[in-house]
């Protein structure tokens, strides 16, 4: 399934690119997913590509765009990835994401799913955007949030039980903030373990996630 390169706007005048990837008949709902702090990769298109051809609306955001358009970094500048993810302020953020989601709302209900620091952005968009779900991979940046905000809908996270930047001490906080989240952990998989580019690529626990995130989405997306 190709996606379509498209601009969005956000409510302060900012303009920035975006994949948009529809279902070739009918929607399940929309879908706004947010990229690794590697930026718009091709492993982030096909990922994308996938949930439309599950029955989604995706829109996939360019959320460096701020900092530098058409950002897009290697699986080894893991520093310049962070560094510019953290140098983007968290309103300036949720107006991107917001911009995304009225994107996404043609197709109805919208939810939030990202990997990475995209799942940190997930999280935060389940606290204060107006979105009906969220789905986190491997949110490194959660723990950040949690003594100021607590999600306002349904989250469920996945995280590698070996993942040296997510302790257990980390997801213990999480499900302590967020009683009712649906948390997954995976034996065997570090940081990452979704991405096929990667090193860390664990095949069978991504296919697991993927298959539990599509089930959360259609649960909460398709709700009455």
């Amino acid at each position: 399934m190709q996606g379509e390169a498209t601009r969005l706007r956000a409510a302060d005048g900012h303009e920035f690119d975006a994949w948009l990837f529809a279902p070739d008949t009918g929607s399940r709902g929309g879908l706004v997913m947010l990229h690794e702090i590697f930026g718009l990769t091709g492993q982030m298109q096909r990922c994308a590509a996938r949930y439309a051809a599950a029955g989604y609306r995706v829109v996939l955001p360019a959320m460096f765009d701020r900092r530098e358009p058409g950002l897009v970094l290697g699986y080894d500048e893991f520093e310049k990835g962070g560094r510019t993810a953290m140098s983007i302020p968290e309103e300036l953020l949720l107006a991107d994401m917001q911009a995304a989601i009225d994107c996404a709302a043609e197709a109805g209900r919208v939810a939030a799913l990202g990997f990475c620091w995209g799942g940190t952005l997930a999280y935060l968009a389940a606290c204060r955007l107006p979105v009906a779900a969220a789905v986190s991979w491997y949110g490194g940046g959660i723990a950040r949030l949690l003594g100021r905000m607590q999600p306002r809908v349904p989250v469920q996270y996945h995280f590698g039980a070996e993942d040296r930047f997510i302790p257990p001490a980390v997801i213990e906080q999480i499900r302590a903030v967020d009683p009712a989240g649906e948390i997954h952990v995976y034996p065997g998989a570090g940081h990452g373990f979704g991405c096929d580019d990667r090193d860390g690529y664990v095949a069978e626990a991504a296919a697991l996630a993927e298959q539990r995130s599509l089930d959360f989405l259609a649960r909460h997306l398709q709700a009455d």
